[in-house]
């Protein structure tokens, strides 16, 4: 285990010899195949390339429009006074936004809505087919099972039908997303190895996974850290009236203009990162910290100790947002504050994810209060990612939300989950979270 940044940061900016590895690892290329999060070093630098430009900051600009109309869309379904069960709505959230990144419009409202239900399943069921080490505790017919099962054939399914219609050219051939992108890379005309499309189909897969369930476990760790802290409430609200004062969705112009947006962000993930601990495994016999690790070693990390070290980040266990004020941030060693991981592994979707919850946390800060239950108490369990499950809170109008931006084609499904005040139903959450 290491436990100081400056071997953390040896062992990131290595990745030769401190390799994506470990059991977590082995898991889930089982279940997502060997795309960008999960592939060995000798294809990384491959499909990075690949992928990089869909993921510069130009190329996320232009995505900031759909990410306020998904944000929009959501929260018209909220109602004064009703208990909103936040984890399952950023999920939705976060669901919508990667499949519009990844699909554009390919897909009809009834099977965006199928897609987003079947991705909720399956990161459920996936924390726990990555640790247990028995599986046939999971070919065993017990509804969960068979639940996770249904889900996941759904999903790749889908998933199929969507690379196969794009490939007949029955859908529009202009279409701007991701997947394009990977197709064109199937054609061997590119002048690189063309990629196969069972590689396309495992990309597809990881960049859900991977763009679904740890955006939604930071922004649902935001407003329940928000709903703790009224006074960072209170200057958060302060800031996107005045910036947001049409009450429309943030656009690129504006998203510099949200400063204390963006550290109550930084501090979410320095206080909480939804990927709390991770492995990569030497394929050499190498030396860390002096001692010496023969080949096949499975070093961890983890980045919620390294954020709560005192000695680098003073009162680490306070929410305190101000730390990351420009002129204020005391100088961070590198290694020490890593929600994105670090080196050529680092998160692909880094721009896009705080981009993304930049846009939700100010436009549902702009137009919504979310109050804890009175008997609301932190419930925090570490699994393969971190974050609140299940956690409801009630929604107080602060404004009437604009109703002018027309809601995106797949958004008559449900946008959100809502349970009226007289019952009080928890869902538990997501469970898996991957460095890229």
């Amino acid at each position: 285990m290491a436990c100081h940044p400056d071997l953390v940061h040896q062992v990131l900016r290595d990745p030769r010899t401190f390799d994506k590895g470990g059991p977590l690892y082995d898991r889930l290329r089982m279940l997502l195949g060997d795309g960008v999060g999960t592939c060995r070093h000798q294809d990384h630098r491959r499909q990075r390339r690949l992928l990089q430009p869909e993921f510069r900051k130009a190329r996320v600009a232009d995505q900031v429009s759909l990410m306020g109309e998904e944000v929009e869309s959501v929260c018209r379904a909220w109602r004064p006074g009703q208990l909103v069960d936040i984890s399952a709505t950023m999920l939705d959230l976060s669901t919508r936004v990667v499949s519009r990144v990844l699909f554009s419009d390919s897909l009809d409202p009834a099977t965006a809505a199928e897609m987003r239900r079947c991705l909720a399943t399956v990161v459920r069921g996936m924390f726990v087919r990555t640790v247990m080490p028995v599986d046939a505790l999971f070919r065993v017919p017990t509804p969960s099972n068979r639940r996770y099962r249904h889900a996941s054939d759904r999903l790749r399914a889908i998933v199929g039908a969507a690379i196969a219609q794009r490939r007949r050219g029955t859908a529009r051939d202009d279409r701007d997303d991701l997947l394009a992108t990977l197709l064109a890379a199937t054609r061997p005309d590119r002048g690189e190895t063309a990629i196969t499309d069972q590689e396309v189909h495992g990309q597809v897969l990881t960049l859900m996974f991977a763009g679904a369930e740890s955006t939604a476990l930071c922004l649902s760790s935001a407003l329940e850290l928000l709903g703790r802290h009224p006074e960072e409430e209170r200057r958060l609200h302060s800031e996107v009236d005045a910036v947001l004062a049409s009450g429309q969705p943030p656009g690129p112009d504006e998203l510099p203009r949200l400063v204390h947006t963006r550290c109550v962000l930084t501090e979410t993930l320095r206080h909480r990162p939804p990927g709390w601990l991770f492995t990569r495994v030497t394929t050499q016999e190498t030396e860390l910290a002096g001692h010496s690790l023969p080949q096949g070693s499975t070093v961890m990390f983890s980045p919620y100790l390294l954020h709560h070290d005192p000695a680098v980040f003073p009162d680490p266990d306070r929410f305190l947002p101000d730390r990351w004020l420009p002129g204020q941030t005391v100088a961070v060693p590198p290694g020490a504050m890593i929600p994105f991981g670090a080196g050529s592994r680092k998160c692909i979707g880094e721009t896009l994810a705080l981009a993304e919850a930049t846009v939700a946390v100010a436009f549902i800060a702009r137009h919504w209060r979310l109050r804890h239950l009175p008997d609301y108490t932190e419930r925090l369990r570490p699994a393969a990612s971190l974050g609140p499950r299940g956690l409801v809170m009630v929604s107080e109008p602060r404004t009437r939300p604009p109703m002018s931006t027309p809601p995106p084609a797949d958004s008559r499904a449900p946008a959100t989950t809502v349970v009226p005040v007289v019952h009080n139903s928890r869902t538990a959450g997501g469970n898996d979270v991957r460095d890229a």
